[in-house]
Protein backbone atom coordinates (compact mmCIF):
# COMPACT_ATOMS: atom_id res chain seq x y z
CA UNK A 1 0.00 0.00 0.00
CA UNK A 2 1.27 3.87 -0.87
CA UNK A 3 0.15 6.25 1.47
CA UNK A 4 1.20 9.95 1.39
CA UNK A 5 0.83 11.04 4.41
CA UNK A 6 0.40 15.58 4.41
CA UNK A 7 2.25 17.73 6.77
CA UNK A 8 -1.31 18.46 8.47
CA UNK A 9 -1.56 15.00 9.76
CA UNK A 10 2.37 15.47 11.49
CA UNK A 11 2.15 15.71 15.02
CA UNK A 12 4.05 18.50 17.11
CA UNK A 13 5.93 16.81 20.44
CA UNK A 14 8.31 18.12 23.07
CA UNK A 15 11.68 16.98 23.42
CA UNK A 16 12.36 13.97 25.78
CA UNK A 17 15.15 16.46 26.97
CA UNK A 18 12.61 19.68 27.40
CA UNK A 19 15.03 22.04 25.00
CA UNK A 20 12.50 22.07 22.00
CA UNK A 21 9.76 20.69 19.60
CA UNK A 22 10.19 17.58 17.06
CA UNK A 23 7.36 17.34 14.37
CA UNK A 24 6.62 13.49 14.34
CA UNK A 25 6.25 12.62 10.75
CA UNK A 26 5.64 8.65 10.95
CA UNK A 27 5.99 6.10 14.36
CA UNK A 28 4.83 2.37 14.82
CA UNK A 29 1.40 1.81 15.51
CA UNK A 30 0.88 2.19 19.46
CA UNK A 31 4.38 3.61 19.79
CA UNK A 32 5.34 6.67 21.97
CA UNK A 33 7.98 9.17 22.91
CA UNK A 34 9.16 6.90 25.05
CA UNK A 35 8.71 3.47 23.76
CA UNK A 36 8.11 2.52 20.06
CA UNK A 37 10.06 0.31 17.27
CA UNK A 38 10.63 3.17 14.54
CA UNK A 39 10.14 6.59 14.41
CA UNK A 40 10.77 9.64 11.65
CA UNK A 41 10.26 12.98 13.11
CA UNK A 42 12.02 16.59 11.56
CA UNK A 43 13.70 19.04 14.76
CA UNK A 44 14.60 22.22 14.83
CA UNK A 45 17.58 22.83 16.36
CA UNK A 46 18.42 26.60 16.97
CA UNK A 47 21.11 26.56 19.96
CA UNK A 48 24.14 24.30 20.50
CA UNK A 49 23.14 21.59 22.74
CA UNK A 50 22.78 18.16 24.03
CA UNK A 51 20.69 15.65 22.30
CA UNK A 52 18.15 13.49 23.99
CA UNK A 53 19.18 10.04 25.27
CA UNK A 54 17.73 7.32 23.28
CA UNK A 55 19.66 4.62 24.39
CA UNK A 56 18.22 1.06 22.83
CA UNK A 57 17.85 2.99 19.58
CA UNK A 58 20.02 3.47 16.68
CA UNK A 59 19.68 6.83 14.78
CA UNK A 60 19.98 8.46 11.23
CA UNK A 61 20.06 11.83 10.72
CA UNK A 62 20.03 14.42 7.56
CA UNK A 63 20.47 17.79 7.53
CA UNK A 64 17.49 19.39 5.50
CA UNK A 65 17.84 23.35 6.31
CA UNK A 66 20.33 25.27 7.50
CA UNK A 67 24.00 26.12 7.33
CA UNK A 68 25.25 23.09 9.27
CA UNK A 69 26.03 21.30 11.99
CA UNK A 70 28.84 19.34 13.97
CA UNK A 71 27.89 16.28 16.25
CA UNK A 72 29.98 15.50 18.81
CA UNK A 73 29.25 11.71 20.41
CA UNK A 74 30.49 10.74 23.69
CA UNK A 75 33.43 13.73 23.44
CA UNK A 76 35.27 11.18 20.87
CA UNK A 77 33.71 10.68 17.21
CA UNK A 78 32.62 14.09 15.24
CA UNK A 79 30.36 13.41 12.48
CA UNK A 80 30.37 17.11 10.29
CA UNK A 81 26.93 17.84 8.16
CA UNK A 82 27.75 21.12 5.96
CA UNK A 83 25.36 20.74 3.00
CA UNK A 84 21.81 19.55 2.60
CA UNK A 85 20.92 16.01 2.77
CA UNK A 86 24.56 15.36 4.66
CA UNK A 87 23.50 12.99 7.22
CA UNK A 88 25.26 10.96 10.19
CA UNK A 89 24.17 7.55 11.43
CA UNK A 90 24.96 6.88 14.84
CA UNK A 91 23.72 5.10 18.19
CA UNK A 92 21.04 6.49 19.72
CA UNK A 93 22.80 6.43 23.71
CA UNK A 94 25.82 8.04 22.74
CA UNK A 95 25.55 11.32 24.63
CA UNK A 96 25.61 13.95 20.89
CA UNK A 97 26.18 17.58 21.49
CA UNK A 98 24.74 19.54 18.70
CA UNK A 99 26.99 22.85 17.68
CA UNK A 100 25.48 24.28 14.92
CA UNK A 101 27.91 26.27 12.57
CA UNK A 102 25.95 29.61 12.15
CA UNK A 103 22.66 29.63 12.88
CA UNK A 104 19.77 27.36 13.34
CA UNK A 105 19.40 24.28 11.25
CA UNK A 106 16.57 21.64 10.48
CA UNK A 107 17.34 17.77 10.42
CA UNK A 108 15.11 14.82 9.54
CA UNK A 109 15.09 11.81 12.02
CA UNK A 110 14.73 8.37 11.34
CA UNK A 111 15.09 6.48 15.08
CA UNK A 112 15.19 2.34 14.98
CA UNK A 113 14.90 -0.05 17.87
CA UNK A 114 17.99 -2.26 18.35
CA UNK A 115 17.90 -6.16 18.18
CA UNK A 116 14.19 -5.56 16.83
CA UNK A 117 14.68 -3.18 13.52
CA UNK A 118 16.90 -2.17 11.16
CA UNK A 119 17.06 1.39 9.76
CA UNK A 120 18.70 2.55 7.14
CA UNK A 121 18.59 5.42 4.57
CA UNK A 122 19.85 7.37 1.38
CA UNK A 123 19.70 11.11 0.44
CA UNK A 124 19.49 12.65 -3.30
CA UNK A 125 19.77 16.11 -3.96
CA UNK A 126 19.11 15.37 -7.38
CA UNK A 127 17.66 12.06 -9.11
CA UNK A 128 16.76 11.17 -12.32
CA UNK A 129 14.41 7.93 -12.34
CA UNK A 130 16.22 6.20 -9.27
CA UNK A 131 14.89 2.48 -8.43
CA UNK A 132 14.89 2.05 -4.69
CA UNK A 133 13.69 -1.31 -3.28
CA UNK A 134 11.67 -1.76 -0.21
CA UNK A 135 11.82 -4.64 2.33
CA UNK A 136 9.77 -4.26 4.81
CA UNK A 137 8.73 -0.58 5.23
CA UNK A 138 9.53 2.48 3.50
CA UNK A 139 9.24 6.27 3.21
CA UNK A 140 10.04 8.74 0.76
CA UNK A 141 10.02 12.28 2.05
CA UNK A 142 10.16 15.30 0.13
CA UNK A 143 12.06 18.30 1.08
CA UNK A 144 12.35 20.33 -1.84
CA UNK A 145 10.21 23.19 -3.09
CA UNK A 146 8.67 21.33 -6.18
CA UNK A 147 6.95 18.04 -6.09
CA UNK A 148 8.37 14.47 -6.94
CA UNK A 149 7.70 12.02 -9.11
CA UNK A 150 6.82 8.53 -8.18
CA UNK A 151 6.59 5.83 -10.36
CA UNK A 152 4.89 2.62 -9.73
CA UNK A 153 4.72 0.11 -13.19
CA UNK A 154 1.99 2.54 -15.38
CA UNK A 155 1.27 4.69 -11.90
CA UNK A 156 2.68 7.97 -11.84
CA UNK A 157 1.84 10.12 -8.78
CA UNK A 158 3.16 13.25 -7.12
CA UNK A 159 4.68 13.87 -3.93
CA UNK A 160 3.96 17.26 -2.69
CA UNK A 161 6.74 19.29 -1.06
CA UNK A 162 7.08 18.70 2.56
CA UNK A 163 5.02 15.54 2.59
CA UNK A 164 5.77 11.80 2.84
CA UNK A 165 4.98 8.59 1.57
CA UNK A 166 5.00 5.54 3.17
CA UNK A 167 5.42 1.93 0.79
CA UNK A 168 4.24 -1.43 2.73
CA UNK A 169 6.61 -3.36 1.19
CA UNK A 170 3.84 -6.26 0.91
CA UNK A 171 1.97 -4.79 -1.88
CA UNK A 172 4.82 -2.26 -3.66
CA UNK A 173 8.65 -3.26 -3.82
CA UNK A 174 10.13 -1.10 -5.82
CA UNK A 175 9.59 2.42 -7.25
CA UNK A 176 11.07 5.03 -9.40
CA UNK A 177 11.91 8.39 -8.59
CA UNK A 178 12.68 11.83 -9.90
CA UNK A 179 13.26 14.75 -8.04
CA UNK A 180 15.45 16.83 -5.79
CA UNK A 181 15.85 16.98 -2.22
CA UNK A 182 14.78 13.52 -1.72
CA UNK A 183 15.27 11.24 1.50
CA UNK A 184 14.54 7.60 1.46
CA UNK A 185 14.32 5.55 4.43
CA UNK A 186 13.94 1.98 5.16
CA UNK A 187 13.00 -0.20 8.14
CA UNK A 188 13.36 -3.77 8.16
CA UNK A 189 12.53 -6.48 11.18
CA UNK A 190 15.44 -8.32 12.21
Amino acid sequence: MLEIIAPNNFCVIPWKNGKGETIELAINEGGTIDKFDWRLSIASVVENGFFSDFTGYYRHLALIKGNGVELEHNNQAVDSLTSILNFAKFDGGCKTYAKLHSGPISDFNLMTKNQRFRGAMQTFIKCDKAELSVADLGFIYNSSDASVLIEEGQSLSKLPSDHLLKIDATTHQTLTVTGENVIFATVDRL
